[in-house]
């Protein structure tokens, strides 16, 4: 059996779903572990564990980070991948850089680097000149400036992770990635040599993530290798990926191939409050049932079973979708944390969507969850016990059906926040396995 050439750490769930598409559209095999791994890794070219690190306590996010490193250096991986999200989202105080820090110490070696970039063109994320671009405009411009948990004001990559993490911090810039992989691989090695322990490197388009994961490939040592989805489907695409073994000839399964899903109800679970979610709830057309953070405070401990009983009247009357969602913009958000205090509307609702998950597949015969928001998806995951995870086929970039492996029949699409064009709720269950 082959053994991962590439593991990916990922600080949460969402995201680690997002790479295992990318690396499967190059071609290659993926699996999602949630969570510390304890078994042997499954046949795949690529393991992702995805832990809940993005925003815990540094310490917790080190220590869980370092485990997991661990346990992919140990199955064989040939490539540490730093995963985090095309937005780079963190505080000025983590966890990207510390993270960063631990896992390079890890790898050791002479001169050890973090080498990366969130450029993820397929989604609209461009690096140039170390400024991180949404679409057209800067990260700072964009609605990730109000994000709840970790606003970005800062559009200088630099400069963000310089605040965050120990090392001087260098970039290779896109005049030199357009003069091809060797002198990348210059720029690198010179920026290593200069005491940079990590480089942030530009990328406007696919051709410049593969002409970085060409240089990083051919770069002596093991550097440290971090970003998105997008260098990650270049490090599969440049590496050769695609010519894998068959699955009848004793290497890792082919990309896509997931359990069958036997039929069932289809459930949406909203927890994002992102701009592009509430979007896609105000454009769903079946029925919905709103879930208040101050309803769960303050009423009886029967308000989940309250939800439950409304989402089994709606599937009464539609073969479709019922939508469950706790998304609210951001004043309603603000109002409900000055009045529940830091942090406990959230947890609220991370707990009852959980239970509801829970108890829609055990009793309401539902099959196919579609989970908004990398908060809301870890939980709904965690509440249903499942461990590894199989890429299916995708509705869109960065929103695969996953399917477990060796545990209940269901199929799960767990979408980060901004991810989706504003029709998802109701066009994604074409895709669905």
């Amino acid at each position: 059996m082959t053994g991962p050439w590439l593991g990916a750490v990922a600080d949460d769930l969402t995201g680690a779903c997002d790479l295992a598409d990318a690396v499967s559209e190059a071609g290659g095999s993926a699996v999602v572990v949630v969570g510390q791994p304890t078994a042997p890794p499954p046949a795949s070219d690529c393991v992702v564990v995805a832990l809940k690190s993005r925003t815990a306590p540094r310490e917790l996010a080190l220590a869980e980070s370092l485990a997991a490193a661990r346990w992919l250096l140990g199955a064989g991986c040939t490539t540490l991948y730093q995963k985090y999200c095309s937005t780079f989202d963190s505080t000025d105080e983590g966890n990207i850089g510390p993270v960063a820090d631990a896992l390079v110490d890890l790898l050791g070696g002479a001169d050890p680097v973090a080498v990366g970039t969130p450029a993820t063109p397929r989604v609209g994320r461009t690096v140039y000149q170390g400024h991180l671009f949404v679409g057209r405009r800067l990260l700072s411009e964009s609605p990730l400036r109000d994000h709840p948990l970790t606003p970005m004001r800062d559009p200088d990559l630099v400069r963000v992770l310089s605040r965050q993490a120990g090392g001087g911090v260098a970039l290779v810039d896109r005049a030199t990635v357009t003069a091809g992989p060797a002198a990348v691989t210059v720029a690198l090695e010179a920026a290593r040599r200069d005491g940079a322990r990590h480089v942030i490197v530009d990328a406007l388009t696919d051709g410049d993530l593969d002409t970085l994961a060409e240089a990083l490939l051919a770069m002596p040592g093991r550097p440290l290798v971090g970003g998105a989805a997008g260098l990650g489907a270049a490090l599969a695409r440049v590496s050769g990926t695609a010519a894998r073994r068959s699955p009848g000839d004793g290497g890792a399964v082919a990309a896509r191939a997931v359990p069958v899903v036997p039929p069932g109800r289809q459930l949406i679970l909203s927890g994002s409050c992102s701009a592009r979610t509430r979007e896609q709830v105000d454009g769903f057309p079946g029925p919905r049932v709103t879930l208040s953070p101050v309803d769960l405070d303050t009423t009886s401990p029967g308000a989940v079973d309250a939800v439950v009983a409304a989402v089994a009247r709606a599937y009464r009357d539609t073969t479709g979708p019922v939508l469950v969602t706790s998304s609210a913009d951001p004043e309603q958000v603000a109002a409900s944390e000055a009045r529940l205090g830091p942090g406990r509307a959230a947890a609220l609702l991370e707990a009852a969507t959980a239970r509801i998950a829970r108890r829609a597949v055990d009793t309401l015969g539902v099959r196919r969850l579609l989970v908004a928001g990398g908060e809301t998806s870890g939980a709904v995951v965690r509440a249903l016990d499942l461990g590894t995870l199989r890429v299916g086929p995708a509705a869109g970039p960065g929103l695969p059906w996953m399917v477990p492996e060796g545990g209940p029949a269901l199929a799960l699409l767990l979408k980060s926040g901004n991810f989706g064009d504003p029709d998802l709720f109701t066009t994604a269950w074409r895709h669905c396995p």
